[in-house]
């Protein structure tokens, strides 16, 4: 039988911290995601996951027998990324031109350069979005984490949520439609370092 994430952190919580190693291969890919849909850095991505796993062994007594694993490690994340950007200097994000997170595949020849075009726009557009905006949209969308989850995450009402993702989408949308009027809407030289998950 399988056991649960819940279970597992609450074996970490009581000492049996080898268990932490299954909880790092269920979930690794879907960090790393999400932190390279952040920060359009691999590195610092890769980095920002071993930090995760490093604070949930190191606060792992916070972790409540009412707690909801994904919740509780996506609530780290956030905090792993914020303590990151106070230390550095942030950067514009924006994706380079020809490289771009998210590697998509068509299946249809003729619809492969226009979709990658599209893909390439999206990310701009993405990258556009304040942090905030930018967090609740990968978390609701690219995570698929339901608003009860992201309400956990960032400790606010789920009508908070809801709020925030649709402004976010409206946000997104302008820009995206903005960009993909101009020429050259993404020449900003600044590479995502082929981002892939992991």
């Amino acid at each position: 039988m399988v056991e649960t994430d819940e279970n597992l952190m609450l074996a970490v919580r009581g000492g049996e911290v080898s268990k932490l190693g299954i909880l790092f291969d269920r979930h690794h890919r879907a960090l790393f995601d999400f932190f390279a849909r952040m920060t359009a850095n691999r590195t610092m991505a890769e980095d920002l996951v071993q930090d995760v796993f490093f604070r949930m062994l190191k606060y792992r007594t916070t972790f409540r027998d009412d707690s909801r694993f994904k919740a509780w490690m996506f609530h780290i994340a956030r905090n792993a990324r914020i303590d990151y950007f106070k230390k550095q200097q942030p950067e514009t994000l924006l994706p380079e031109e020809g490289e771009h997170a998210l590697q998509s595949s068509s299946p249809l020849p003729g619809h492969g350069l226009e979709r990658e075009q599209q893909t390439v726009l999206l990310e701009c557009a993405m990258f556009q979005l304040p942090p905030e905006k930018r967090e609740v949209l990968v978390l609701s969308r690219y995570q698929e984490m339901k608003y009860e989850q992201i309400a956990e995450v960032m400790g606010c009402e789920v009508g908070t949520v809801k709020v925030r993702v649709h402004r976010a989408l409206n946000e997104l949308r302008d820009i995206y439609l903005k960009l993909s009027s101009e020429k050259l809407p993404c020449n900003a030289k600044k590479s995502v370092n082929n981002l892939r998950v992991m």
